[in-house]
């Protein structure tokens, strides 16, 4: 993984030590809560429903065991819930959608302290928050994929660097997010994103990229419409610039809610192909305008070159056992290099919210990448962890460490593996709660036999229109919405985020009106029910449910809502 240099250091512990001057003059009086206020959102500090909110990058989801280990210490020694609030959960972090992390409960007057203790590991908090180019995302597989056409981490690290306090690029209409993948199968959703970036390579070989721009969840779900078919790698950052200077200067500003670059796109049409071709072709044709050079690429790349790794040994004879071969079937993943596996820690378990992990978990992660994966880690686009470096030979080791630390529930991309946000809990713009929801599903359907019986699907909640949880995109989408001061929940059903399994990337339908919180789990039950009742062989959830269309579910869905009348 990408190493910071002495710049790199130098920088983050220079911005570290400015958010303290900041902060303490704001606790001083000197500086208002206004004023202060963009200053700490550049630094990635909220204020949500209940205390300050801290987002702390993790570009494109690689994350070493040594950084885990100070984000434990930082939520066993920081992140302490107050006892008078409602919600009585501290000491813990929780990974998003993103591949960022957050923690919930750390106040703000100790935020500078944990500014530091970031730094000492080369990592922060900025531009995970405003009107910016935010954390780029990419596949967790990037780089040890069987299917990868080329790595996407090297362009992952140059696009973060480059848009890392870019001058013109700091206060956009809105947030701007971008994801980047490599591999044949597209595992970092880039449909969804504000650009999305597939790496491809020509007829000759040579690498460039297919750009999609306009992609977005939100009230308006657009699936990103393709731009360019081909750009060479050496100006893709040339073409992104033309590409956020038309958004800059078009993009609405008096509505937050049109403000993104999908409705732009949608609106203008040919004219925005045309507005981004033409400034692309200024810019390239300006000899001042910088290029991607090999020796710079040549320079990133080497910091991710395959780490030393043990030779690899015959596996060891064991006896056979349902509960080890059920979890290599879940968790454990082919690999590009012969006799090594990439195996997901499933985050998804009774006990805590979907993406949660306590601070003793977090060390007990961070000892298992030590032990079985050359001390590195990533953050999945569903809220798990992945070992990418794991010998074959020590799965079985790997499984039963695994599992005392509650990390080996065999059910990555089934139901219970699902995505939610922290909704009302903790979120202040959220609707309705997502972490009861999660939680009561997860207990109905808590049978592993059952589980795999239904198979593969993906379930996201959202505690709100702002799709932090990704609701549009699932096979069965939960949105929580407010009704007259009451908490409420919509179905969708057959969403997609463009992988193998889901297909063409399409939000969700709704089927029909919504349901109390109480209702939900009969109504996600009848949905399956349905689904069980009616697939052919070999058919996934999603894929009955575009034959079916959505009727069949939502007929399903109402007579919950009718027998819950009728009682």
């Amino acid at each position: 993984m990408y190493r910071y240099t002495e710049f790199d250091r130098q920088f983050v512990h220079a911005r570290a030590a400015q958010y303290r001057d900041q902060l303490q003059r704001n606790l001083a009086g000197e500086l208002s809560d206004d004023e202060f206020r963009p200053l700490r959102l550049q630094n990635g500090w909220y204020v949500q429903r209940h205390a300050p909110m801290l987002r702390v990058a993790v570009p494109y989801g690689e994350l070493s065991a040594r950084q885990l280990r100070q984000l434990a210490r930082i939520a066993r020694e920081f992140d302490l819930q107050d006892e008078g609030l409602p919600t009585q959960r501290g000491g813990f972090g929780h990974f998003t959608t993103r591949q960022n992390l957050q923690f919930n409960w750390i106040p703000l007057a100790r935020s500078a302290d944990v500014m530091q203790l970031l730094a000492d590991v080369d990592m922060h908090g900025i531009q995970t928050s405003g009107n910016c180019i935010r954390n780029i995302t990419t596949d967790a597989l990037a780089g040890i994929a069987h299917d990868e056409v080329v790595d996407p981490r090297p362009y992952a690290e140059l696009l973060r660097q480059w848009s890392t306090l870019h001058p013109e690029f700091a206060f956009l209409p809105r947030k701007f997010k971008i994801a980047i993948h490599g591999a044949r199968e597209d595992r970092a959703a880039t449909a969804w994103h504000d650009i999305g970036l597939t790496l491809v390579k020509d007829d000759a070989g040579a690498v460039g990229f297919r750009v999609a721009v306009g992609g977005g969840m939100g009230r308006t779900p657009v699936i990103a419409t393709e731009l360019n078919a081909f750009v060479p790698w050496q100006d893709i950052l040339v073409y992104i610039e033309a590409i956020v200077r038309v958004y800059n200067l078009h993009g609405r500003r008096d509505n937050m809610y049109k403000a993104r670059i999908k409705i732009l796109v949608r609106a203008e049409g040919q004219r925005f192909v045309d507005d981004v071709n033409r400034e692309y072709a200024a810019l390239a044709a300006d000899p001042a305008t910088p290029r991607l050079q090999q020796a710079e690429f040549d320079r990133v790349a080497a910091g991710f070159t395959v780490p030393p790794l043990p030779d690899v040994l015959p596996e060891p004879p064991h006896d056979p056992l349902p509960a080890f071969e059920r979890w290599q079937q879940r968790n454990v993943h082919a690999h590009r290099i012969e006799g090594y596996r990439a195996v997901t820690l499933s985050l998804k378990r009774p006990g805590l919210p979907p993406g949660d992990v306590t601070a003793e978990q977090m060390d007990g992660a961070a000892a298992l990448a030590e032990r079985y994966s050359a001390g590195e880690l990533r953050v999945t686009h569903d809220q798990n962890l992945l070992l990418p470096w794991v010998p074959a030979h020590e799965l079985r080791a790997l499984w039963l460490q695994a599992r005392e630390g509650g990390f080996a529930t065999p059910n990555i991309g089934l139901l219970t593996d699902m995505i939610a946000c922290p909704g009302g809990d903790l979120c202040a713009l959220a609707n309705a709660r997502s972490i009861p929801i999660a939680a009561a599903l997860a207990e109905r359907f808590d049978d592993l036999d059952r589980l795999h019986d239904i198979g593969d699907i993906d379930l996201h909640i959202s505690g709100c229109i702002n799709s932090c949880g990704h609701h549009h995109s699932g096979h069965i989408g939960i949105l929580g919405v407010d009704k007259d001061g009451s908490e409420w929940y919509q179905l969708t059903v057959a969403g997609s985020d463009g992988s193998k399994l889901s297909g063409t990337p399409v939000p969700g339908k709704v089927i029909g009106p919504s349901f109390a919180a109480e209702e939900v789990p009969d109504a996600i039950e009848a949905v399956i029910e349905t689904y069980l009742r009616e697939r052919q062989a070999g058919e996934h959830f999603v894929d009955t449910a575009r034959r079916l269309g959505h009727l069949p579910f939502r007929q399903a869905a109402d007579q919950v809502r009718r027998a819950t009348a009728a009682a």
